[in-house]
């Protein structure tokens, strides 16, 4: 079968030459297409390609058309919002991600932003510590688990909300469960996002939410861009000079944010929660594994799409 390795942004040298070595031991042909400009350049490279291992790379409906051999994409990291799910079902192709893989980078990053916020993204002015500050998890999954242990061995009291786990499994791992979103906020000096881009989801996060959080809290989005409604966002932080907020992802209107409320917004100039030398190998690799299982034995334990 011959795989190809799509990516806009790369694996690290060390990540391709081991994800090669996994799959031409299985068999398989191995083709490389890295920091091309623009989804017509993946569209010519994918004729003849049985399985895609990609990182934040769109597969559209059109890129699925140009593949008539494809049968399976690894996306490698938990998110797939980037791939459409139902015209890959439509192509009967199977879409599989990798979760777990970059949780600990992800958590690190947001624990990190954490004490950027608090100590004045590091200018000379006065800080505070997190320590004794409580933290809020919105969706206790593999990340939010992570985040969650590490604010704790740091001296934050975590509590969490998440709609699919149950009050004991969020307490088994180690945080206080909350019935919703509104107690959440409003209780916590710190909240980190962990949740996906979905109908449900999307512009979920606006200035109700955010108004309702404590003096001095900070909101930390390691997670979507969409999941925040920018304009409630800027609203919010002009009504509460007291709030900052902190991301992984632009938003559309940071620009505006930043000129507005200055240290009291961050964002990171690209997306790196996944951008650790660990977490760009363990997803690649990761990637490889599946694809090799599911055409030994069929094996779609990770398959995100029906």
């Amino acid at each position: 079968m011959k795989v190809l390795i799509a990516t806009q942004k790369p694996f690290a040298a060390a990540a391709v030459n081991a994800i090669r070595e996994i799959l031409e031991k299985a068999g398989h042909q191995v083709a490389l297409l890295e920091k091309y400009p623009d989804t017509e350049e993946l569209i010519r490279n994918i004729s003849d390609v049985d399985a895609m291992i990609i990182r934040s790379d769109k597969v559209t409906a059109a890129v699925l058309d140009a593949a008539p051999a494809l049968k399976l994409v690894v996306r490698a990291g938990a998110g797939y919002d980037n791939v459409d799910l139902e015209a890959a079902s439509a192509h009967k192709v199977v879409v599989m991600n990798t979760p777990g893989q970059n949780s600990n980078a992800v958590a690190e990053l947001a624990i990190a932003m954490m004490i950027f916020m608090a100590r004045n993204q590091f200018t000379p002015a006065t800080g505070t510590e997190i320590m004794g500050k409580t933290l809020g998890i919105q969706a206790f999954g593999n990340v939010g688990r992570l985040v969650g242990s590490k604010a704790s061995a740091l001296g934050m009291k975590v509590k969490a909300v998440d709609p699919f786990l149950s009050k004991q499994q969020i307490e088994d791992g180690g945080a206080e469960a909350l019935e919703s979103l509104e107690e959440l906020y409003s209780s916590c000096d710190y909240i980190s996002v962990h949740i996906p881009a979905t109908p449900q989801t999307i512009g979920s996060i606006g200035y109700k939410l955010i108004t309702s959080m404590p003096k001095g809290a900070t909101l930390v989005n390691t997670a979507r861009k969409e999941v925040i409604d920018e304009a409630g966002l800027e609203k919010a932080l002009e009504d509460r000079p007291d709030l900052k907020y902190v991301t992984d992802i632009a938003p559309d209107n940071l620009a505006a944010l930043k000129e507005k409320f200055g240290l009291r917004v961050f964002a990171t100039p690209k997306k790196m929660g996944a951008q650790s030398a660990e977490a760009n190998v363990n997803a690649g690799l990761a990637a490889a594994r599946q694809i090799v299982a599911f055409f030994e034995s069929g094996c779609t334990r990770f398959q995100v799409n029906k």
